[in-house]
């Protein structure tokens, strides 16, 4: 079996198409092509559309907050930790009571 070679054009051109179709394995039985190989053809091109991507437009897609937003962040993080902790030992002391009262629920209680 002979291998064939495909060029860029014609790639980009199936996976276009497969993007707009959304079903790849249709468009690969299309163009009678392996369903595997256009899939690695889709992977491959997001890939490389993001390393020839502006960097322009990467700081447009990607969230860095600044040191205020940063800071106020942290104190709520901070803030919701010490209100889950409060919780996480508010039902410690109410389970151990419970077991206290009425040993029955010991096994129920894990």
């Amino acid at each position: 079996m002979q291998r064939r070679r495909f060029t860029i054009e014609f790639k980009q051109q199936v996976i276009h198409e497969a993007k707009e179709v959304g079903n790849a394995a249709q468009v690969a039985r299309r163009h009678n092509i392996n369903s595997k190989m256009l899939n690695r053809w889709m992977e491959r091109a997001e890939h490389t559309d993001w390393k020839t991507t502006d960097s322009s437009a990467k700081a447009i897609s990607v969230y860095s907050p600044s040191p205020q937003e940063f800071q106020a962040l942290e104190g709520e993080n901070k803030q919701l930790k010490e209100i889950l902790g409060e919780k996480d030992l508010e039902i410690a002391v109410l389970r151990d009571l419970l077991k206290k009262q009425n040993p029955a629920y010991r096994t129920k209680l894990k």
